[in-house]
């Protein structure tokens, strides 16, 4: 749905580079999926260009199916990077979109389903993403799971435990499992969120992995600077993906999403694997423990 066919060097005003949405009122079954989502997202399958900047490297992103985690896929495919994409099985349709844009890059796509709820599959995922990549030097912890609940009294043990293994126990095990194959050079890229600094009433579960992941991200930093592997993390804003009308927010609120930022709209996910590329790449070789807000004009910490 771009607005233009520029690239991200065009020189572009980033008020209008994409329209102020305004998505109707709808519904997915978790977890959603982009090719069923209304208005369509951009992952930069038409506007982002490359240009060599991680030529060779070898990556692992979660929730790569869709939303940011596909634009990051995209992104670092246009870079040169071979990349390994794991999601949900129920997640194929837009996992094989993703896998087709990668290939038209002249990349190699390893595509790895599983619930990383599971510790196995998390250990598996990681050592079959380096096996058939001939490597593995840069770990993007995208996947996240967001479901709005309006009282604390409706928020169930079972969906509590299920956001906390998906957003970061299975960070942990994901990370802890890759450390054998990443060497000196290597980059960690976790996803945060605004919500860490600015957590909404509806996501407090969400938030607070979210908040958890931030602290993982500046622990890991100085624990892994001594062995050459830099820890980074992102933090979207409001960013127009699947996870948002899968319950990801309360459905009267999708008509107004996003336009509450400076910019006066929600972002498109190619606007964020810029962020993710630079972070991945040797041009960010001081910068470890790093939290790069990506969310509109927001202010954060």
């Amino acid at each position: 749905m771009s607005a233009s066919n520029h690239d991200q060097y065009t020189f572009q005003n980033p008020v209008d580079r994409y329209p102020s949405i305004s998505p109707p009122k709808q519904d997915q079954p978790e977890p959603g999926l982009d090719t069923e989502l209304t208005p369509q997202t951009d992952h930069g399958e038409d506007t982002y260009r490359g240009t060599g900047r991680l030529e060779g490297r070898k990556a692992l992103v979660t929730g790569a199916d869709s939303g940011i985690g596909a634009a990051v896929a995209i992104g670092f495919a246009r870079e040169g990077a071979d990349v390994a994409l794991s999601y949900l099985p129920s997640e194929e349709e837009d996992a094989n979109h993703i896998v087709e844009v990668i290939e038209a890059s002249g990349r190699k796509a390893v595509k790895l389903p599983g619930d990383i709820k599971d510790g196995q599959h998390c250990t598996d995922m990681v050592d079959k993403a380096a096996n058939e990549l001939g490597g593995l030097d840069i770990l993007v912890n995208n996947a996240g799971r967001q479901i709005a609940i309006e009282k604390l009294e409706d928020l169930s043990d079972e969906q509590l435990e299920n956001t906390f293994q998906t957003n970061i126990m299975a960070m942990f095990r994901i990370t802890r499992a890759a450390l054998a194959h990443l060497k000196p050079g290597s980059s960690i890229i976790n996803t945060t969120s605004i919500q860490a600094y600015n957590p909404s009433p509806t996501l407090l579960d969400y938030a607070s992995t979210k908040a958890a992941i931030n602290n993982f991200t500046k622990g890991l930093a100085q624990q892994l600077a001594p062995r050459g592997i830099r820890v980074n993390a992102v933090a979207p804003g409001p960013f127009w993906t699947p996870l948002q009308v899968s319950d990801g927010q309360p459905k009267d609120a999708l008509p107004q999403f996003g336009k509450n930022t400076p910019l006066g709209r929600a972002g498109q996910p190619t606007e964020l694997a810029p962020a993710y590329v630079f972070l991945a790449s040797s041009e960010s070789s001081y910068v470890l423990g790093e939290t790069l807000n990506v969310n509109g004009g927001t202010p954060s910490p």
